[in-house]
């Protein structure tokens, strides 16, 4: 067996666990940490298949950012997990519908990929004003094709998202009603607040001065210097 075969087969391995652990795990921080390995081990096996820049995006996008961010939901909402796993056996059948589905697809694709037996196609060249640029690699590939045929559908994504991102920074800054009503932040009064608005201060007894005080009986003063 060669050392590939063997990485390939190790990596399968560790996925198909860590995908078993993420949906049997009764922690949900256990479940999350487990699906951190799954795209680790996804992300070795890209690598094995030349997919260079599939493998670094899933680590760095899924696992820097997405995963910590799950991780953080996670561990700082109070989920009441019993109330969701009341409906478990009531959707069951149509899970298993969908997962049996997924199986069948799968095992189609692996079969008809796995089957031919033709070779990759020459690496394509990128014509520049100098000279042509040999692609070496998917990376490569992918941008002369992303920046050339697909370079209005990557504006249209990209415009989506930035209208995406205004709508959710419109829902954050909309003025609610109702009980969180008083919790809007003004951006222009935390601008103009100044040190004397947020900061008082206050001159209280000491604990020695209270207790004398309390221990003295009621129409009786004493003196500065006594209490000194």
């Amino acid at each position: 067996m060669e050392f590939s075969t063997f990485v390939f087969y190790f990596f399968a391995t560790v996925l198909v666990v860590a995908g078993l652990r993420v949906i049997t795990a009764r922690n949900p921080v256990h479940a999350a940490l487990f699906l951190v390995l799954a795209f680790f081990s996804a992300g070795g096996v890209w690598m094995l298949l030349a997919a260079e820049f599939l493998a670094l995006t899933l680590v760095m996008v899924y696992v820097g950012a997405v995963m910590v961010l799950f991780l953080f939901v996670v561990m700082m909402l109070d989920v009441d997990f019993a109330r969701l796993r009341e409906g478990f056996w009531k959707y069951l059948p149509v899970g298993a519908v969908i997962g049996i589905l997924l199986v069948i697809e799968m095992g189609l694709v692996l079969a008809n990929g796995f089957g031919s037996k033709e070779m990759p196609a020459a690496a394509p060249t990128i014509t520049s004003q100098t000279e042509p640029i040999q692609c070496t690699n998917n990376v490569c590939e992918l941008g002369r094709v992303l920046y050339t045929e697909y370079a209005y559908p990557f504006e249209l994504a990209a415009l989506v998202l930035l209208v995406a991102m205004i709508a959710a920074v419109s829902l954050t800054l909309r003025r609610r009603s109702g009980p969180y009503a008083d919790k809007r932040i003004s951006p222009e009064e935390q601008i103009a607040v100044r040190s004397e608005d947020r900061m008082m201060l206050v001159k209280m007894a000491s604990e020695k001065e209270v207790s004398e005080e309390s221990a003295t009986p009621a129409g009786t003063q004493t003196s500065g210097k006594e209490r000194q």
